[in-house]
């Protein structure tokens, strides 16, 4: 671990591969807090309490009482479920296009970044790659043109590049995909839940 951490530094070969690697990793961190927050925290959490409230209402014919409890939350689930039971005067052509334009609005939200956390993750893995052949070439090098004296400690050093990068450029993609497949399964979870009760509340309209 020490001569991992010693990769970091100026004086060791191949640390902007450290660096940079580095960066991505804190990139990718900031993007998977910002994924939890939104898709868990604010997107999920709540709404099967939300729905049986929603269909508790309905049951009672509270119509405009659930109207009213849609239009206060938050969650995407919400917006369209309001969507529906704003537009419940039209007929069904009206509330399915009242729905399709909160789908426009909220699914771009849900899956946003995702992406973008596998490019990071992606980005990490081949700049790792990157410092590996790099120091391949160091090695080889060593091997070739210094002194045998010297040769010993370049040929370590060059591998410790090479295996650093590796490691370091792995310890960030592995995480970082485990992450965005989570965050990838809730996401399609939360945009089929959406058009899964609206139908439903459309159909009990």
């Amino acid at each position: 671990m020490g001569k991992l951490i010693e990769g970091f530094s100026t004086d060791s070969a191949g640390w902007q591969f450290m660096w940079i690697i580095l960066v991505l990793g804190g990139a990718a961190l900031g993007l998977g807090l910002e994924r939890f927050i939104y898709i868990i925290l604010k997107s999920a959490k709540g709404r099967k309490e939300f729905m049986k409230s929603i269909a508790g209402l309905l049951k009672a014919d509270k119509i405009a009482d659930a109207e009213n409890f849609a239009k206060a939350s938050t969650l995407p689930l919400g917006k369209c479920i309001y969507a529906v039971l704003s537009n419940r005067d039209k007929d069904r052509d009206g509330m399915e296009r009242a729905t399709d334009e909160v789908f426009l609005t909220e699914a771009p939200r849900i899956n946003r970044y995702l992406g973008l956390m596998v490019t990071l993750a992606n980005l990490a893995t081949l700049t790792g790659l990157l410092g590996t052949i790099f120091g391949l070439i160091l090695s080889f090098d060593a091997v070739a043109n210094l002194p045998a004296a010297e040769r010993p400690q370049a040929l370590a050093d060059g591998i410790a590049v090479a295996m650093g990068t590796t490691f370091m450029g792995l310890v960030v993609a592995v995480p970082l995909l485990a992450l965005n497949g989570y965050f990838t399964m809730q996401s399609t979870r939360l945009i089929e839940e959406m058009e899964e009760k609206s139908l439903k509340v459309m159909n009990l309209l």
